[in-house]
Parts: structure tokens; C-alpha cells; sequence
């Protein structure tokens, strides 16, 4: 009797299905989905893993930090975790260590990283949304572009249908032009975040410490957009937040809507007292060189129901 029900169970089509889709559970490579991956945590990477970690809407996420080299594990994990250790929703890995698990795949992607760690950084934007991006792109993949690539550059308001530089005429602006083309054509999107300063990082540090005696290349009048790098990765986190019905295949511009100049950079940061020791430096013109941009990312703010803390320059200055 045993052997008569162990051979129907064995000539059971049903059976037969059963023992197949064991057989593939166990021999197959998993496809499930591993969160988010935020690739490049630098400054903006680092702020973006802990306002996902801190968001109610993200609370059941978990973050896949993904550098070159292990040489700052140690120092991201501090600054986002206040640990040594990775923890239950967060983790640092190498890019060849997750390449080298080639059944993980994330549901969302955030690129970050800068092209100065890459011989070919169109390339490293396709690998990233190829082999990092779930297949089905249910999610979204962020690629952190620059505003630099607008042709706009004595003075006209630009916003993300203007034209952009040539890219073989503009090498280093065609870098961030032909990444934007390879995350746009997968399904991605391009944010193109305007000149970025934390209290110790951006050109007011830069102009104030190191010119004093050289004097600032430009015009004083010069226009400059900002972006506070916590603002930036609020962009990125509104930009999953919104997600691909919403983001895939455009194009946004971030900025804090009030663009400065180069001298008016230079007197927001003396009313700090980390910079008040410093004096006012030389612009060095010429007085009829182009006047550069302004950012008019109002459609971007919409479309990501977006908005920045620091609404300028100078009142982040002034409340420091």
C-alpha cells in the first residue's frame, strides 16, 4: 500500500509541479529586491542614507551604501549610524562586492557618486541602472546631474527645457550630458542640482581662506545658484518619494530659487562667525565677462513636491 501511494504521488502531474518549483526555489537565483542602493556617499550620499533612515515613509527600507573602496566604510557608518557596525536597515559595501552578487538587485537606485572616480562615467551610469536597478523598475533610478550643463551664460533664466552645451565642444559638462542620456534612456532620471555648500564646503570657503591675496576669477556681479547638500539629498528623497510614474525619463533642475552673486556669496558668509575673520577679496572681472545663469527649477519643485530648508544662501549664513 505504501509503494502504490508513493508511485501515484510520484506519476501526480501536481506532484511533479510541487517537486519542480522546490527544485527551482533551491537552484535558482533569488530575484527578490534589496531596498535602496545610494551610490557614492560622500557628503551628499551620506546626508541622503540618513534622511531615508529617519523618514516615516522609508521606515520599513533598508540602504545599501555602495563606494569603490573600503577606505571611509568606517567614517559613513559613524556619520549615519554613530556605529562601527552596520546595522539592521543599513550597510556599506564595495561596488565590486555587490556587482560580484549578481542575483541582488534594488528596487531603487540613487547614483551620487562624482565623475572624478571614473575613467568613463557614462559607462559607470549604465552599469549602475543595468546591474544595480531592478529589472522590472518598479522603483526609481536617481542620477545627480549639474545645472553646469545649461547653455545659458550672461544672464538668461534657464529652466529644464533650455538648451545644454554642445558635449563635444564641452567635455566636462558633455561627461554629466552623456551620463544623463544613459540614466534617462533606462527609465531613470537626471536631477541637475545647482552649486552645492554646506558651512565648511563650497566656493564661500574657497574664495574667503584661499584668495585673500590672489583675488576671485569672474565678475563680482556674477551669477551663482546654490543648493545646500542636505537640500540636494532631500531632492533625491522627494524624487523616490514621488517615484517612476512621476520621475521616469525627465529631467529636473534643483536649486533654492535665489540665486546670489559672487560678492554677494562672499558678504552672506562674512556675517557668520566661522568666516568673519576674513575680508571682502578682489573680483577680478573683467566687467563686460559673461554674467553666467539663473535657475528656474519652479516646475521641478511642483512635479517633486519639493522644497528647501535653507531658501538662500544668506539665511543659512545668517542663522549659523
Amino acid at each position: 500500500h505504501i509503494f502504490t501511494m508513493v508511485s501515484a504521488m510520484v506519476l501526480s502531474p501536481l506532484f511533479s509541479l510541487m517537486l519542480a518549483s522546490i527544485a527551482t526555489a533551491f537552484s535558482a537565483p533569488t530575484t527578490a529586491k534589496a531596498d535602496i542602493a545610494v551610490v557614492g556617499c560622500g557628503v551628499l550620499g551620506t546626508s541622503l542614507c540618513k534622511q531615508i533612515l529617519s523618514h516615516p515613509d522609508f521606515a520599513s527600507r533598508s540602504i545599501t551604501a555602495i563606494t569603490k573602496s573600503t577606505a571611509r566604510h568606517d567614517d559613513i557608518r559613524k556619520q549615519v549610524l554613530q556605529s562601527d557596525v552596520d546595522g539592521d536597515r543599513f550597510a556599506v559595501k564595495t561596488l565590486d562586492d555587490v556587482l560580484e552578487t549578481s542575483s541582488l538587485a534594488f528596487q531603487d537606485v540613487v547614483f551620487c557618486a562624482p565623475p572624478s572616480g571614473f575613467d568613463n562615467y557614462p559607462s559607470a551610469v549604465k552599469e549602475a541602472a543595468e546591474k544595480l536597478w531592478a529589472a522590472d523598475k518598479s522603483g526609481s533610478f536617481v542620477f545627480t546631474s549639474s545645472g553646469g550643463v545649461y547653455e545659458g551664460l550672461d544672464g538668461e533664466t534657464v529652466d529644464e527645457s533650455s538648451p545644454t552645451l554642445d558635449p563635444e565642444t564641452n567635455p566636462r559638462s558633455g561627461r554629466m550630458i552623456y551620463a544623463e542620456q544613459e540614466a534617462i534612456a533606462l527609465g531613470g532620471c537626471a536631477l541637475r542640482l545647482a552649486g552645492l555648500y554646506t558651512l565648511e564646503r563650497g566656493a564661500h570657503s574657497y574664495w574667503l581662506k584661499k584668495c585673500q591675496e590672489t583675488g576671485v576669477q569672474g565678475r563680482e556681479d556674477g551669477i551663482v545658484n546654490l543648493l545646500h547638500y542636505d537640500d540636494a539629498a532631500s531632492a533625491c528623497l522627494a524624487a523616490l518619494k514621488v517615484g517612476p510614474t512621476v520621475n521616469s525619463k525627465r529631467t529636473f533642475l534643483i536649486s533654492d530659487g535665489n540665486p546670489t552673486t559672487r560678492k554677494g556669496i562672499c558678504e552672506s558668509a562674512l556675517k557668520c562667525a566661522a568666516y568673519s575673520q576674513y575680508e571682502m577679496p578682489r573680483f577680478l572681472g573683467p566687467e563686460d565677462g559673461l554674467k553666467g545663469k539663473i535657475y528656474d527649477g519652479s516646475k521641478s519643485d511642483d512635479a517633486l513636491q519639493w522644497k528647501p530648508k535653507y531658501d538662500s544662501f544668506d539665511s543659512f549664513m545668517t542663522s549659523c
